[in-house]
């Protein structure tokens, strides 16, 4: 059962990475312009941030399974109604249910996650999640270009979808549900206000925030920097590479032993500090093996934080709420998918120091962690 959650989480968050180099060509090859398309890349996030909370609720009310595979399978139906797909408008419309459908597959996988190990020894179970985004990341971008170069655009909603059902299917067959609540009429959606002021779970969300602002920061910047030393798009994908790479080595070899040795806001803060100290390095950086060098720190400050936030979350939390905590944490992820690049692109225009504002924002937040840290 296990090991069908970690390839959900896989399948997942695939679904996200493998859209992200064919999205915004897509929509122009429907005549969409360029503001629309801004606009049909933006609105997934949105939809899925709001989904994120609300869908919080249901696990909670409904149990995991239960959401879970509505969510798999929701989010199949949509997956291949893109190929039928004519205007720029018909594609927003599918990008807005597409985020509310996905918006509840993550905070449920989490919630079982978080259900089925123990306080104190969810360091490694956190960090192989971590390794099965990481292998999202990486192999996600690299397939849709692949499809959408050699064959159809289509074909890659099509194979996702498929990705989809099949794991709809070993949902249904092996993965037992983990919490079924007797009284359902007493979990509200107003316990959600609470929760919503836990000291550790607030510090856990904002961390989020802070490493999703960083990760939209690369997505914007880093092309710009790799163009700017006079090298192609392909560099670029394998910097992202390297730092994705050197997470799940760590994710996955004794090194993971880490995250049962050391609190886990510790891991977190310092993490968030290398991430900042990266981005104000990576300004003023003028050739390739200085970037790579600094793609490897990178990936360790990403793999320090990663488990330590999830695992903070699976702690604060207990059955009755861990649905509504996980929705709460991943609203802030997808919050700061959507401030990222903006908050980039505004450095980029005013100081011509694209990661200056990424800097920042993990430095100030690395220093906030740590007064909520000793105030709590």
């Amino acid at each position: 059962m296990t090991r069908i959650l970690y390839f959900v989480i896989v399948v997942s968050f695939l679904d996200t990475f493998i859209q992200l180099p064919i999205i915004t060509p897509y929509a122009l090859e429907l005549g969409a312009s360029e503001f629309l398309a801004g606009a049909i890349v933006a609105v997934y996030s949105l939809t899925n941030m709001a989904a994120n909370i609300i869908g919080g609720h249901w696990i909670d009310r409904f149990g995991r399974k239960k959401i879970l595979l509505w969510g798999m399978l929701s989010g199949a139906v949509i997956l291949f109604l893109y190929p039928f797909a004519q205007t720029g408008e018909q594609l927003f419309f599918i990008r807005f249910f597409h985020g509310i459908a996905g918006g509840v597959l993550i905070p449920a996988a989490f919630a079982y996650v978080g259900d089925r190990t123990k306080k104190g020894a969810r360091g490694k179970p956190m960090a192989i999640t971590g390794a099965a985004i990481g292998i999202a990341a990486i192999i996600g971008p690299a397939v849709g270009g692949i499809m959408a170069a050699r064959a159809q655009i289509d074909y890659v909603f099509i194979l996702v979808a498929v990705l989809f059902l099949i794991s709809s299917v070993l949902i249904v067959l092996f993965v037992e549900e983990s919490f079924a609540p007797v009284n359902r009429k007493g979990i509200a959606f107003r316990h959600i206000i609470p929760l919503m002021k836990h000291p550790l779970l607030l510090q856990a969300s904002l961390a989020a925030f802070g490493l999703m602002i960083s990760n939209g920061t690369l997505a914007f910047a880093l092309p710009l920097k790799v163009s700017e030393i006079g090298l192609d798009s392909a560099t670029t994908g394998m910097l992202l590479s390297t730092f994705g790479i050197v997470a799940i080595i760590i994710f996955l070899t004794p090194a993971n032993r880490m995250y049962e040795k050391f609190r886990p806001i510790h891991l977190v803060i310092t993490g968030l500090t290398i991430i900042g100290s990266v981005h104000l390095l990576l300004n003023f950086i003028e050739v390739l093996w200085l970037s790579v060098v600094l793609m490897v720190i990178y990936g360790i400050g990403f793999a320090l934080v990663f488990p330590s936030m999830n695992q903070i979350v699976s702690d604060v939390s207990s059955k009755v709420d861990r649905g509504k905590a996980y929705g709460i944490f991943y609203a802030f992820f997808s919050l700061g998918s959507v401030a990222g690049s903006a908050i980039s692109g505004a450095a980029a225009e005013l100081f011509g120091l694209p990661f200056t504002s990424s800097a920042a924002i993990m430095l100030i937040v690395a220093l906030t962690l740590v007064f909520l840290s000793r105030k709590s």
